[in-house]
């Protein structure tokens, strides 16, 4: 996964590549092994560093200023989260035919949580609102507002009407687009948030979720860091949980019937939206945007 492309227009990286990075700048990394990370990120590309860190390499040009926001926000949020989260270590400079800044981070230790690997659902669902609840007291001032750089996280649900139909339009006859179009006029015809913008995580899947010895122990991939909406983390809802787990999630986060609609509306539209663009490119995350569908659809049909 790691060396194919996902996008017209993606850098090439590789573990040499790497090497001569480190070597130029960071030397006294340089005779670490590196190792490539199989991964189902869309916006870069993962080497692992020694035994305990990770480069990371942006690997399309809209990720690029994801960098300097990592740098900045993520030490500060880090201590206050109940679960670990990525801090970089060290910014790097382009150079070497690398065009853009790169990260080393330490590496966290843990498996990809998919549901499968987690040993009790009901409670990784209990501290992935609790993760969220955290996050969202933190003082959002300065923030990254939404925009191409996070793929538009947080901003106002009814801002992605366009776009959601299209991708209908491209499902119609594969799914069903009646149960998509009426779910998500129920998310856009809910009222919007007026409240304060709260931080976002904004992309709670499972393979930005760690889990060590079968329990949740940390968030990763940033990228799509952002503040605004709530609603927007409320989709891990069915990005990633499931019908059994959803009532306890939603009660530990508090969430009001607005918000759990605008949530559910922002996850069929990110289902509908990467499963065109990646269904032949990164199966793994088409299997996710489909299952993210499946979950809101079938929601939508038990509980109208």
């Amino acid at each position: 996964m790691t060396a194919g492309k996902m996008h017209d227009d993606e850098m090439d990286t590789d573990a040499p590549l790497v090497g001569r990075l480190l070597a130029a700048q960071f030397p006294q990394w340089a005779d670490l092994p590196i190792e490539p990370v199989p991964s189902a990120g869309t916006d870069n590309a993962l080497y692992r560093l020694g035994d305990d860190m990770v480069v990371r390499l942006p690997r399309i040009h809209w990720a690029v200023g994801q960098v300097e926001e990592e740098h900045t926000w993520l030490p500060r949020l880090a201590p206050f989260l109940p679960l670990a989260i990525p801090v970089p270590l060290a910014k790097g400079e382009p150079g070497e035919g690398y065009p853009w800044h790169w990260s080393v981070y330490r590496w966290l230790e843990g498996e990809t949580a998919t549901i499968e690997r987690i040993a009790n659902p009901r409670q990784a669902a209990i501290d992935l609102a609790q993760f969220i609840a955290a996050l969202q007291r933190l003082d959002a001032t300065g923030g990254p507002p939404p925009g191409p750089h996070n793929s538009s996280r947080g901003e106002p649900l009814a801002m992605r009407d366009t776009e959601t139909r299209d991708a209908i339009a491209i499902l119609r006859g594969t799914l069903d687009a009646d149960t998509m179009t009426a779910v998500w006029d129920t998310a856009i015809e809910a009222p919007a948030w007026h409240g304060p913008l709260v931080w976002l995580h904004g992309d709670l899947q499972s393979g930005n979720l760690l889990a060590v010895q079968g329990r949740l122990s940390a968030v990763i991939d940033f990228g799509c860091l952002s503040v605004g909406d709530p609603a927007c983390d409320v989709m891990a809802a069915w990005l990633y949980l499931s019908a059994e787990t959803r009532d306890v999630f939603r009660a530990t986060l508090q969430v009001d019937d607005a918000t759990w609609a605008r949530g559910r509306g922002w996850a069929l539209s990110v289902g509908l939206i990467a499963l065109p663009y990646y269904q032949n490119t990164n199966p793994v995350l088409a299997g996710i945007a489909r299952r993210a569908i499946a979950e809101v659809l079938a929601d939508y049909s038990a509980f109208r």
